[in-house]
């Protein structure tokens, strides 16, 4: 650095004809600088440095700003200043190593596949077949279809008739997603066979009544329907269903149903209000005690506004249900009010909740709907309304510890003109040829009553842990009737208990039924009504197994149990149900 800068020096000097003596002066004053000045030594190695103990500043030593700094106003002349780089490029030796990132250690994860096909077989000739199909962008649109066939050739004891039935259905779906709202339309068929094999076991039948019994029922439904959904809209979704019932009698019924719903915003709340168009046509071929044929048709307008009120642990349901009701085949219309009001309150925090509230409903029958509850009734009903005029409760819910949730209930309804079913009387000796095949004490009708209920229902869930997990429930009823003798086939006591076990590859779930003592009214082949009997179908108990292991995220098989005590009770009069029925099956996973 100083022999560089002696030779710059001099050269101006020079260049600006400087005396020599101011040279001589110059270079003695750098020169003793120079020589005033210590030489040091480069010492930069290519070493590893380590740190010790890194610095780690502690805020009583950062640098406080006073809270009134003393400000100076004074005017300041600024200085002209000049900057120069002079660039040196320098190298470097140093090598950073390369990092390698560590990756989180995660069990395996499930794939979800989104279509699956099941196959089974089981004892009674019982073929099972299942399966879910579909496609689509999920961003757009999904469609897709399910199909099912469930059949079983049936073989109960001691039955004379056919005991076979078969399950067959078929939903065909197409959903649309658009930026503020979603629609979904769906059509299907469904197919269910049946048979009226209860002969009543009191009557002997000759071999040429029984060939000429064809105790075959079929049901069908074709069905049409869609539904909408709206994201911040006054109109705030929406459902359309209709449907055509028919069975092997030539009985039809037409059910047209629409649901729209709305939300009227008021400042934070909002009342929410549900809609109703239901209209309903149906006739019967005949009456059970003529060739008259039988018709059937209602409309119900209806409209259910509710405003809700939450306030700290209380909940209010405030609503009402409102329904203008026609029916058409005897030119009379009634307009018809219930209440709807329902409140809750936490007493101890999520321990105990208080629960509360007064319902009413008017309820519209239907042959499909029968046929749900009790396929063996016969093609010859009358269809009407039922009025439940209310349905006051109290109850409680809540948990008892963090993994054991309970819910009890006691409610007072009343109901005008309840649908009972009880057996049709026969109308053959065993020697007289029935006309129809449902005509031999085989089948049943629907009665109407007025009928006020007391039910008394609790039920526990227990979470033993996240693998297994608990259900109890109890149910007891009293029944007060108006006309008839007794609640027909309505059961006073039921129970059910349910468990569930779940692993990483396998499960296994059970389910207890009880079903307490029903009565039934019977009347013998040309008796009068007043001479019938009232019998009793006996208490039963109907345990269930369910299980199944899953070889991978595609294949998996399962079994069934079903009645495993292999009692043969029976749900109805004269109709015994299947012993225990064992089923097992595979089911495939996969993507389209």
């Amino acid at each position: 650095m100083n022999t560089s800068l002696y030779l710059l020096i001099i050269q101006i000097l020079k260049k600006h004809h400087m005396r020599k003596l101011f040279i001589t002066s110059i270079l003695l004053l750098f020169t003793i600088v120079s020589i005033a000045q210590k030489t040091k030594k480069d010492t930069l190695k290519t070493e590893e440095i380590t740190v010790v103990k890194p610095y780690t500043p502690t805020i009583s030593e950062a640098f406080k700003v006073k809270s009134n700094p003393t400000i100076n106003d004074q005017n300041f002349q600024k200085e002209t200043v000049n900057y120069s780089i002079f660039s040196v490029p320098v190298a470097s030796t140093f090598t950073p190593s390369k990092g390698k990132a560590q990756g989180l250690k995660r069990a395996p994860k499930e794939r979800l596949y989104e279509n699956y096909v099941s196959a089974g077989f089981g004892n009674y000739t019982t073929p099972l077949f299942e399966a879910f199909l579909h496609s689509g962008d999920k961003r757009y649109n999904d469609y897709g279809v399910f199909l099912k066939y469930q059949s079983s050739q049936g073989g109960i004891k001691d039955v004379l008739l056919d005991d076979n039935y078969s399950d067959i259905q078929v939903d065909l779906f197409y959903k649309q997603f658009e930026r503020d709202f979603d629609w979904k339309i769906n059509a299907g068929y469904n197919r269910e066979l049946y048979n009226y094999y209860g002969l009543p076991t009191s009557i002997t039948f000759d071999d040429n009544v029984l060939d000429n019994i064809d105790e075959k029922q079929v049901y069908n439904s074709i069905y049409l329907g869609g539904s909408i959904n709206f994201e911040d809209a006054i109109f705030n979704s929406g459902t359309i269903e209709i449907i055509n019932f028919f069975d092997a009698y030539n009985s039809n019924e037409l059910r047209f149903l629409a649901k729209p719903t709305f939300e009227f915003p008021l400042s934070t709340e909002a009342i929410h209000a549900e809609v109703l168009v239901d209209y309903i046509n149906g006739k019967f071929d005949q009456s059970y005690a003529s060739s008259n044929e039988l018709t059937y048709s209602f409309l119900n307008l209806g409209v259910t506004p509710n405003f809700e009120i939450l306030k700290d642990d209380l909940s209010i349901n405030l609503g009402v249900k409102l329904y203008y009701t026609f029916d058409l085949e005897n030119s009379s219309n009634q307009f018809k009010a219930y209440p709807n009001v329902t409140a809750s309150y936490k007493v101890v925090n999520d321990i105990f909740i208080l629960t509360a509230g007064v319902t009413g409903d008017l309820i519209q029958n239907s042959y499909r709907n029968f046929t749900q509850e009790n396929p063996f009734v016969s093609p010859t009903l009358n269809i009407q309304q039922t009025d439940q005029q209310y349905n006051a409760f109290i109850g409680a819910k809540g948990k008892l510890a963090s993994n054991i949730g309970y819910n009890v209930n006691v409610n007072y309804m009343n109901e005008k003109d309840k649908a009972l079913f009880t057996q049709n009387q026969t109308l053959t000796d065993g020697t007289i040829l029935a006309i129809n095949a449902y005509e031999a004490g085989n089948s049943f009708k629907v009665v109407y009553d007025d009928v006020s209920t007391i039910n008394a229902s609790a039920e526990v869930n227990v979470e033993v842990s996240k693998e297994f997990q608990l259900n109890v429930g109890l149910n007891y009823s009293n029944y007060t009737i108006t006309n008839e003798l007794e609640a027909w086939n309505l059961p006073e006591f039921t129970a059910r208990l349910s468990a569930a076990y779940k692993t990483e590859k396998w499960h296994v779930g059970t389910l207890l039924f009880f079903r307490g003592t029903t009565k039934d009214f019977v009347i013998s082949y040309g008796d009068l009504p007043v001479n019938g009997s009232i019998v009793k179908n006996e208490s039963y108990v109907d345990l269930n197994f369910n299980g199944g292991y899953i070889f991978s995220d595609r294949l998996s098989v399962f079994g069934k149990i079903n009645n495993a005590v292999s009692k043969s009770y029976e749900r109805f009069v004269n109709y015994p149900v299947q012993s225990i029925q064992l089923l097992a099956g595979v089911t495939y996973k996969f993507d389209l």
